[in-house]
């Protein structure tokens, strides 16, 4: 369907799905923080033998701490692409970072728009470009207001406000966004309305800086690019302190649900002064090292004991836990939602483990070109520079062949206890569905950190397990044909 065709169309989708007491002021807030690049490890309460974060140490010794939280890609754009709509990123062609979502896809903010929340994004953006005239910036994904940067921002940040040239706002940048999200949520509250505010930082994403007095924390530290990057997560959590600080002085800290983790895993291996739990791997690898990252959960009102949660959850699961927790429906229930409701887990500590599997695919995107944009160019290219890139171009290419087999790129498939690991071979030749070169299994209950293949093992549970990853994979590779729209 023409997108100028599907926009009616989908306000009035929306509208129906609504139920009519959709838009009680009782409702609870909804918060979602996601910092951009931390590792697991690169907290105080995950051991780091450095990193301060006495905001986040608090919040994982008061609320729900979820010790087995996977971003659903190991790179940035995807696992925004899950937060917003509950779907793998790869079902709307967001494959890596600098590829773009699809203006048809629905996301949260779309959602609880129409069920009477206003709707505001702060920080960085990474789903297309944030202009004006681009059918992928904040507004037109379902934010009321933004102040947004197509990708990571440092000290100084030049941010574009609901899609004006942007401005050079000085500053250190997590408390620049955090202050424009502390605005935006007092207005709102004076209007008597639920929010939905999404804050994500660009932080501690290199290269990295600081404010003087935060590198200074770090004084002991051998590397001043390492102490920069500290001194970005200090200055991170210090910015969360101050937004759940106003949420208390505004009388609305026990009925908003704040939900925070990173969107990857550390981007740095384990060297002198990097620490991240010892999983194996990093940022851009399906393994733990690579995808598990650190989260909380804050609601005063519904997790009124502290707990800590080993059970498998997923950012794709953010989506439908807010709706189950809100009692709206997702409005075009024909599209497959790869994320599950956390509410047992969140409400009741009844989810000891995740009643399904969790799947996990960087996309061989090479070729993807030669079938045309999804989005012109010229509505596809950024404004808002970084230290590292001029305007961004991003990418989302038409897929009109969805393929059935040989998938290709890396992917993995986890359940409670076992995961497995699927890679093209090392010269770059796919693998035959029947070859289990380049398989991997891991017991991660007895072996969390995936030092030991076991594939040969369980020949069993690998044949299980490739099955039902490639039966999703064909799942997926229908939405990208634009079956679901």
């Amino acid at each position: 369907m023409h997108l100028a065709r599907l926009l009616p169309f989908l306000t009035a989708v929306l509208l129906a799905a609504v139920p009519a007491h959709a838009a009680a002021s009782a409702r609870p807030n909804i918060v979602l923080m996601m910092a951009d690049d931390q590792g697991w490890g690169e907290t105080g309460y995950n051991g780091h033998p450095h990193v301060q974060t006495p905001v986040l140490d608090e919040m994982s010794r008061t609320a729900l701490r979820l010790d087995r939280f996977y971003a659903a890609s190991p790179v940035c754009s995807p696992t925004r692409a899950s937060v917003m709509t509950g779907r793998h990123a790869n079902r709307s062609g967001a494959f890596a970072p600098n590829w773009s979502t699809r203006p048809e896809e629905i996301t949260l903010a779309q959602i609880l728009k129409q069920a009477g929340y206003r709707t505001g994004h702060f920080g960085k953006w990474h789903l297309g470009a944030v202009k004006q005239d681009s059918p992928l910036n904040p507004n037109r994904m379902g934010f009321d207001e933004y102040l947004s940067h197509d990708n990571f921002f440092e000290m100084d940040p030049p941010l574009s406000r609901n899609g004006a040239t942007p401005e050079i706002i000085k500053g250190e940048s997590s408390e620049i966004v955090v202050a424009a999200a502390v605005n935006f949520t007092r207005k709102v509250q004076a209007e008597g309305k639920p929010f939905f505010v999404v804050i994500w930082f660009g932080s501690p994403h290199g290269p990295y800086s600081g404010k003087p007095e935060d590198v200074a924390l770090y004084s002991k530290v051998p590397s001043e690019d390492m102490r920069r990057r500290f001194a970005e997560i200090t200055a991170m959590d210090r910015a969360i302190g101050t937004y759940r600080q106003a949420l208390r002085s505004l009388g609305v800290a026990d009925t908003t649900l704040l939900w925070f983790n990173s969107d990857n895993g550390i981007p740095i291996p384990n060297e002198q002064d990097s620490f991240n739990g010892g999983w194996r791997g990093t940022k851009g690898t399906v393994y733990e090292g690579g995808l598990r990252v650190p989260a909380i959960i804050e609601w005063p009102a519904v997790i009124k004991t502290p707990r800590t949660s080993s059970a498998a959850c997923v950012t794709s699961d953010i989506l439908p836990t807010v709706l189950d927790f809100l009692g709206l429906k997702h409005p075009a229930p024909q599209r497959p939602i790869d994320g599950i409701s956390l509410r047992p887990l969140i409400a009741g500590d009844s989810m000891k483990e995740r009643p399904s599997p969790i799947g996990f695919w960087k996309y061989a995107s090479q070729g993807e070109s030669q079938n045309g944009r999804w989005v012109s160019e010229e509505r596809s290219r950024g404004t808002t520079p970084t230290t590292k890139q001029a305007n961004i171009l991003f990418n989302n290419f038409k897929h009109p062949v969805a393929k059935t087999t040989d998938f290709g790129g890396e992917a993995a498939w986890t359940d409670t206890r076992f995961k497995l690991v699927v890679a093209e071979s090392r010269n770059g030749a796919k693998k035959k569905a029947t070859s289990n070169a380049g398989v991997q299994l891991f017991d991660l209950t007895a072996d969390p950190k995936e030092t030991t293949d076991i594939a040969s093992r369980h020949p069993d549970v690998v044949q299980r397990m490739r099955a039902e990853l490639a039966a999703w994979q064909r799942s997926v590779e229908r939405s990208l044909s634009g079956a679901d729209y």
